[in-house]
């Protein structure tokens, strides 16, 4: 099928290069023409990640990738394909490809306020404009993509994807204008769908698995809401303990929704230990959708209400993929006509070398074990698990009781295509009582800290 968006992509390419030779090599990140199961995308990439975009079917990314490894789920039966023109299947159902997508929330049957989708003809299934924006900082590329007016939810779409040199960080700024004649109210989803698959794809992913803080004043007495699916779906648990909302992939289907206000959630893939973060900004004065941040939906087996029907989800996995859904939420706006309102968001990738939690999340990275510091006469004892979003140095410090810094060490360097485990002995003053593990990236500049532990004899 000949693409109606293919000159505008080869035009913007051109621009890309042309700005990419501003920053030197080895730092750029790139834009290329590429193809991904069967479609013409464009191709974002560094060193470390690689985003593919396809525009023309509602400006997906159609597939993230930290070094070799995947996270997005993608359509088999699809690969390749194209809705109609109108942006829905020959059955005038969703065209549902995969990837993530932009959608309007709240998610609802009952009045117009509500979006009623998927299917979505317009914001999901046409295609977006794409062009080229100029870089930021050197060796960053930056794309536009912004899709046709939907006289449904009276919006239009536009995402700025900005991809860095030396990092897994994907910035995103999405704004949704109202182009209606009539006041508009709704929030911004961003709609992830994740490959539940296990990697032989025999059978589903239990080591699929997702953490999102719990809001210690939460508006729900589990510290989230089931919002379709079996109310004591096993998939879904709140680790009070920890504070944290656990998800485990087991193929029964279900959605929860969770009023995080710690500004991120984590899917680890227990296989391989590639782990996907989305960190946003919770802005606790406003209301959200589904009164959510965070939402996860799993594919599987089960019933569900939706559509104003009971439905039966069949125990088939060409009509009911192995797929895990990691969803946030912006809050709701009121938008008069003419006006819009922009919301940012990241996306971050790291390695943590197989099935292990997500406890904590940074800027700077992931924990999985906490750091412990285990005084042995004159030396320290160090352990912990982490994973970096860049590369760089760690540093250890330590310090007295009374916060004077004793001493420092450069313990090893870290990136994110491996996991960074601590396991090492350190000799440390008498005074010592407390550490501190900071980053240094690869500019020189220091970061964090990004985890301290007080030393136990």
């Amino acid at each position: 099928m000949m693409t109606t968006l293919a000159p505008k992509i080869f035009a913007m390419l051109l621009a890309i290069a042309w700005l990419s030779t501003l920053a030197p090599a080895a730092e750029t990140s790139r834009a290329d023409a590429s193809t991904y199961q069967g479609w013409q995308t464009l191709r974002l990439a560094n060193p470390l990640i690689e985003l593919q975009i396809l525009p023309e079917i509602g400006g997906r990314i159609i597939q993230f990738k930290l070094g070799d490894r995947e996270f997005l789920w993608v359509n088999p039966q699809l690969a390749g394909k194209f809705p109609q023109p109108n942006g829905l299947s020959a059955e005038g159902g969703w065209f549902n490809i995969g990837g993530d997508k932009l959608w309007p929330a709240p998610q609802g049957w009952d009045n117009d306020q509500q979006w009623p989708g998927p299917p979505d003809a317009v914001l999901d299934g046409q295609p977006y404009e794409c062009e080229t924006l100029a870089p930021g900082q050197p060796g960053e590329m930056a794309v536009r993509l912004t899709s046709r007016d939907d006289p449904r939810s009276g919006i239009r779409f536009s995402r700025v994807i900005r991809l860095f040199p030396g990092s897994t960080r994907v910035a995103f700024e999405v704004t949704m204008k109202n182009i209606d004649t009539k006041p508009r109210r709704w929030g911004i989803w961003s709609h992830t769908q994740l490959d539940g698959a296990k990697a032989d794809r025999s059978s589903f992913n239990p080591l699929l698995q997702a953490w999102c803080p719990i809001n210690p004043a939460s508006r729900f007495p589990r510290g989230y809401q089931v919002m379709f699916g079996d109310q004591d779906n096993p998939s879904f648990q709140a680790d009070k303990e920890r504070g944290l909302v656990h998800v485990r992939y087991q193929y029964k289907v279900g959605k929860i929704g969770i009023d995080s206000p710690a500004g991120w959630s984590a899917t680890v893939n227990g296989e391989n230990g590639a782990v996907f973060v989305q960190r946003f900004v919770f802005e606790t004065d406003k209301p959200y959708p589904d009164k959510s941040s965070v939402e996860f939906w799993l594919n599987g087996t089960g019933k569900i209400h939706a559509y104003n029907k009971d439905i039966v989800m069949p125990d088939n996995t060409v009509e009911n993929p192995y797929m895990f859904e990691s969803e946030i939420l912006s809050p709701f706006t009121a938008l008069q006509p003419g006006q819009s309102y922009s919301w940012r968001y990241d996306w971050y990738a790291t390695q943590i070398g197989g099935d292990y939690p997500v406890l904590d999340c940074s800027e700077i990275g992931v924990t999985a074990e906490p750091l412990r510091a285990k005084r042995e006469g004159r030396q320290t004892h160090l352990t912990g698990r982490f994973g970096v979003f860049a590369p760089g140095t760690v540093r250890a410090e330590f310090f007295d009781a009374k916060g004077k810094l004793r001493t420092s060490h450069d313990l090893l360097k870290a990136s994110p295509l491996e996991p960074l485990v601590i396991s090492t002995d350190l000799e440390t003053p008498k005074s010592a009582t407390s550490i501190k593990l900071l980053w240094i990236g690869a500019d020189g500049k220091t970061k964090g800290p990004f985890a301290q532990a007080d030393l136990i004899d």
